[in-house]
């Protein structure tokens, strides 16, 4: 019997901060959370992630899977056997181990052409991976298809992240409509980040989304964004204070 894994996925329209948000995210359940188990999945193929953790990205879940395509293409049955056999392994050794968490990427898009058994086998690998961790926390490309189709398709917090302005607002609402069909979730909800004045909050049109909450402008995030640093290492103040209360407050801390 697997223990509950909570799986929180974050998605929205690109340079609204969601890998940001997703950082924090990590953060706050390495300081909240101790001795959790905390898996941090970059599904963004721009890995920005890694970044944003402090990590070095060796091998990707692409990088596996064109093993696996070029095997099937070149090798011989042996070689094939034996590729197969071992993906499980491949995807563990992939996975970066850090303090307080683990990273795995996922990498580029997909490649022209449809391996979709390939692609299945591992989803099924990252799932069962998934299972021995106490959180999964997934940054997700601009959009909801991907996390379905490459990574798992139930998650338990699906968290669209969006700045006030119209066009991530609407973004964050497609994304909620394709979710209904594509990924099994029990809570959803909208983060607005990036909100410089109390005045701006009365504005937003919510198109029927719930409102987790909202992030102030930090300077300290974009100060780490400009040097590359971490964002494990930022004071808890700011954005990180705003988000550790709507993390309270809807159960996921």
């Amino acid at each position: 019997m697997y223990k509950k894994c909570n799986t929180i996925a974050v998605v929205g329209k690109g340079g609204v901060g969601k890998t940001s948000v997703s950082a924090l995210i990590i953060k706050l359940l390495i300081e909240n959370k101790p001795g959790s188990k905390i898996l941090a999945i970059d599904a963004d193929p721009a890995i920005g992630l890694s970044t944003a953790l402090g990590v070095d990205v060796g091998k990707t879940i692409d990088d596996i899977k064109q093993d696996v395509i070029r095997t099937a293409s070149e090798g011989s049955k042996e070689d094939k056997l034996s590729i197969l056999n071992n993906l499980d392994y491949e995807v563990f050794d992939a996975m970066v181990e850090k303090e307080g968490f683990a990273f795995l990427a996922v990498g580029r898009p997909e490649s022209e052409g449809c391996y979709c058994k390939v692609n299945n086998y591992l989803k099924e690998i990252v799932k069962e991976l998934s299972r021995k961790f106490d959180f999964v926390v997934i940054d997700g490309e601009a959009g909801i298809e991907q996390i379905n189709r490459r990574v798992m398709e139930s998650v338990s917090h699906l968290i669209l992240v969006s700045d006030a302005s119209h066009k991530g607002l609407n973004v964050i609402k497609t994304i909620s409509n394709v979710a209904k069909d594509l990924v099994k979730y029990e809570e959803i909800g909208a983060i607005i980040n990036r909100i410089q004045d109390e005045e701006i909050k009365k504005l937003i049109n919510f198109n029927g989304l719930e409102l987790y909450g909202y992030l102030p402008e930090d300077q300290n995030i974009s100060m780490a964004d400009i040097k590359g640093e971490s964002l494990l290492e930022l004071p808890n103040e700011g954005s990180v204070k705003a988000l550790e209360k709507i993390l309270k407050e809807f159960n996921i801390l």
